[in-house]
Order: C-alpha cells, then sequence, then structure tokens
C-alpha cells in the first residue's frame, strides 16, 4: 500500500492469479508470458540446447534473453547450411567465418559485437557443463560496439516535455495527465530504464523517503532518490489518478494505462510520441539525466551507482557527451583557453 506526502493510503486492487503460460523466475521479479522461452521436462531435443541455455539466462533481462536467443537461432541456421549441426562441430576457424559474413552483410558493427557477446555467453555455458570439449569462442575477436547513444534532450525540448501541456494532449482525462506527468517526472528526475519504471509496483515509491526501489537488469536492486517535481508528481497521480484508471488486473502495479492494466513500454513510447517536440525515446531522458548530473560535477561512481550499471566502461560512455561540461574545464584550466 503507498502513502501520499500527508501520510494518507491509496487502495490497491486485488490481484489476480498468474496465468499457467507464464514463466517463474527468480523472487521478487515480475514475469511476463515469454512466447519464445518453451519450459520442457528438462529434455532438449534441440541438438544446440538453446531452450536449456535461454533458461540459464536468470541474471539478465527478457528482452537480452531474447535477442541472444535470435542471434543463437541465426547462427545455428548459417552453420547448418554448411554442413555443422552440432555445437561439438563448431571450432574457431568456423567462428571467425561467421564473423566475417557477419561484416559482409548490412549489420551494424554494434549488432556484430552483440551476436559475437551471445556465442561467448553460450559456448561458455556449454563448455562448462562438458557439452563441448574446449571454448571455441576464446581470443574470438569481433568489432566492438560503436558506443553511440541516443541523443540528449535540448532545454527547451525537456522544458516543453515536462512543463508545457501541448494541444495533443488538451483532451486527456486528468487522471491521464496526472500520470504521465509522474511517468515523465520520474524517467528523466530518476534515470530510470522504461522496463524498471513499469516494473514499479505501489511498494516501490517512498515518497515521505523521497525515494524508489528499482528492480534493474540481472534482477539486482536498488534504492534511486526520487527530484522534487518527480515527488510531487507522484503523489498527484496516487492521490487523484490512479484509482480512476486502476482494475482488478492493474494488481500492485504503480503506473497503469486507459484500460487498467499495468502500463508496458509501448505505452510510455507511445505518450512520449504524443508529448515530445521531436522523436524521443524513453531511454533518451535516461541519458539526458546522466549527462545532466555530469555536467553539475556529479562523481562517475556515483552516477553509476544511480544508473544501475554493474560496469564503470557503461557509465564512462557518457562523459563522451557532456560537451559542455568538458568545454568548462578546458575554459577553467587551459592556460591558452
Amino acid at each position: 500500500m503507498a502513502r501520499t506526502l500527508d501520510g494518507r493510503t491509496c487502495r490497491r486492487p486485488r490481484t489476480r492469479s498468474r496465468p499457467e503460460h507464464q514463466v517463474d523466475g527468480p523472487p521478487g521479479r515480475r514475469w511476463r508470458s515469454v512466447p519464445w522461452l518453451v519450459v520442457t521436462d528438462g529434455t532438449d531435443s534441440d541438438p544446440w540446447q538453446l531452450e536449456a541455455f535461454a533458461r540459464s539466462l536468470t541474471s539478465v533481462g527478457e528482452r537480452t534473453t531474447a535477442a541472444y536467443l535470435a542471434d543463437l537461432r541465426g547462427f545455428a541456421a548459417w552453420a547448418e547450411r554448411g554442413g555443422v549441426g552440432t555445437p561439438a562441430g563448431v571450432d574457431r576457424v568456423l567462428l571467425r567465418r561467421y564473423v566475417a559474413y557477419l561484416a559482409t552483410r548490412t549489420y551494424a558493427r554494434r549488432s556484430i559485437a552483440r551476436k559475437a557477446s551471445a556465442l561467448r555467453r553460450y559456448f561458455g555455458w556449454l563448455h562448462r557443463r562438458a557439452a563441448v570439449a574446449t571454448d571455441p569462442t576464446v581470443g574470438l575477436k569481433a568489432p566492438s560496439g560503436d558506443g553511440r547513444l541516443p541523443r540528449v534532450l535540448r532545454d527547451d525540448e525537456l522544458a516543453s516535455l515536462l512543463d508545457e501541456v501541448p494541444a495533443t494532449i488538451a483532451d486527456d482525462p486528468p487522471a491521464v495527465r496526472r500520470r504521465d506527468d509522474a511517468v515523465l517526472e520520474l524517467l528523466y528526475g530518476s534515470g530510470l530504464r522504461v522496463g524498471e519504471l513499469c516494473g514499479l509496483t505501489m511498494h516501490s515509491v517512498d515518497l515521505r523517503a523521497g525515494t524508489v526501489r528499482v528492480l534493474g537488469k540481472g534482477a539486482k536492486e536498488r534504492i534511486v532518490p526520487i527530484s522534487d517535481p518527480a515527488n510531487h508528481a507522484v503523489d498527484a497521480w496516487l492521490r487523484a489518478g490512479r484509482d480512476e484508471l486502476a482494475t482488478v488486473e492493474a494488481g500492485d502495479a504503480l503506473f497503469v494505462n486507459r484500460r487498467g492494466r499495468p502500463l508496458t513500454p509501448r505505452d510510455v513510447r507511445r505518450l512520449l510520441d504524443r508529448r515530445a517536440l521531436a522523436p524521443t525515446s524513453p531511454h533518451a531522458l535516461r541519458h539526458t539525466y546522466a549527462t545532466h548530473l555530469l555536467d553539475g560535477g556529479a562523481d562517475l561512481r556515483a552516477v553509476q551507482e544511480l544508473l544501475g550499471h554493474s560496469d564503470l566502461a557503461t557509465t564512462q560512455l557518457y562523459t563522451h557527451v557532456s560537451r559542455e561540461r568538458l568545454r568548462a574545464i578546458h575554459t577553467q584550466t587551459h592556460p591558452r583557453a
């Protein structure tokens, strides 16, 4: 049960039981139907053991698992066309040929890097299970990702998105507008991933403490501060908004769509399409959040914790887009600036 700033409680609709086709996951993690993941009785007729590998990926998100599985199915189909029908028949030479083949296609460097990452994880898993004698991906070289990030919103774009009421939403019900305001303020004010935001429950937010408990990638939990505007926006949504839209199907989801069900990433993208001046993704708000923190002098390690990055190198990518900060440092420190 969530509490507003003055201590009032908001009711939580009775949850329905989980459909039988949903997949069990780690405790505390919310799982939806995963159409590509077939749960079997433990026997795997696929010589590539792709379904078993997919089930082993408990530390990554559903979208990452789906991408890995698609990449591996593509590799298996390519290998079988060349006469290799099992992972035991794959060697380093074959993998190098495959990477070279991908480079001749229209794949971006980032896509090739992801496919190589999927192969490394897959063959490492097979080797640990003694399904292959050696790991053929050891020493495999592939193009690194290009490191590109979604654009950072300009100040006027951000102000328009957060502070103005565009004509496109003039006819929206007040409850929907309050929800949209809270969603946008959290995406920018706390730097949440869209999947993290959609996964928030009534128990996730503590408006009095000004924090939100987030379940990130790999089911890793972190506590993130909520900005004052986001705090007030969420409070307004809980006071007069959520109860108007929520149905029994909403369960304990913090945000719900117009049909009264838990908000989805697609709902959030549609929201942005209607409110943003220019094409904008939810992740662009996260990047804007990180860049503005660095522009303000935030420590890189602190930003890493706030974003939930497991690798500091991922956070360091933001320093390349924080040009205003670099210019300021140059002006202040270089004798010829």
